[in-house]
């Protein structure tokens, strides 16, 4: 798993949130929107596909907080 909000990509960012409940809603061109219900919240985050190209810190971030989920949970703290 990733380190820190460095060296996620989109595989992984992918793979976590689909572990915590989250599933492909729709793709428009290389956004990919992840929808889930977390504390009685419908969530939607949307990842950019670059491949397998790390996902910049500040992206990562927001990412985190269109999740809803902890940054502890994201970064296994």
């Amino acid at each position: 798993m990733p380190k820190g909000l460095h060296n996620w990509n989109f595989y992984a960012v992918e793979k976590f949130l689909k572990k915590n409940g989250f599933y492909l809603n729709h793709v428009r061109g290389s956004h990919h929107y992840f929808v889930a219900v977390i504390g009685g919240i419908t969530r939607q985050v949307l990842v950019a596909f670059h491949g397998s190209q790390s996902i910049k810190p500040k992206t990562m971030k927001s990412i985190i907080v269109q999740s809803g989920i902890s940054t502890e949970e994201w970064l296994n703290i």
